[in-house]
């Protein structure tokens, strides 16, 4: 039903869903602004597993032009409910929840991306020292994209990994200038 429903509200079908074992079904998707997303009805196999330690991912975001048009897909698609913190024009996110959970945050990127650019999905992955797994992620051969720096949610930093992959980092440790 999902992979219709995809299709249905202007995403584009990149691998329709394919079991994998018995431990569940995969699909992946692109929705109206360009950005991809993996979808799992699991089996064996529940997903992720372990949530809010160290090395795991601990926030999901997409960055987008298309902001109307992805809280839309994203509500009707996954059936995730949108609720706005900030609808300023110089700041517009919206939180993505279930019944229990947020699960993601939608931020409307036009302030500050060039018109057509494609949107994406960032991964925050929770750190304990940002700094040090940032030299840690360049030793072992990623880049800075974004250097290190205190945030309300703690200290943010983006590298790319080898491959040009980028995530961003998220410790609960601030500098020692804070």
């Amino acid at each position: 039903k999902t992979t219709e429903l995809a299709a249905e509200h202007g995403g584009q079908v990149l691998v329709a869903p394919m079991k994998v074992g018995d431990l569940g079904t995969m699909a992946f998707y692109v929705d109206p602004g360009g950005a991809a997303i993996g979808a799992w009805q699991s089996e064996k196999f529940a997903g992720q597993g372990v949530i809010g330690e160290s090395g795991t991912p601990s926030w999901f975001e997409l960055h987008t032009t298309l902001y109307q048009p992805a809280l839309v897909f994203y509500r009707d698609v996954f059936g995730w409910d949108p609720q706005p913190v900030s609808d300023d024009p110089s700041f517009r996110y919206t939180v993505l929840r279930n019944e229990a959970d947020m699960l993601a945050g939608v931020m409307d990127a036009s302030a500050f991306w060039p018109e057509g650019e494609a949107s994406r999905w960032a991964v925050y992955v929770k750190v304990d020292d940002t700094d040090a797994t940032l030299a840690r992620a360049v030793e072992l051969g990623g880049t800075v994209v974004d250097a290190a720096e205190d945030t309300p949610y703690g200290r943010l930093a983006t590298a790319t990994d080898p491959t040009g992959a980028t995530f961003k980092l998220l410790g609960t440790n601030l500098s020692a200038a804070r």
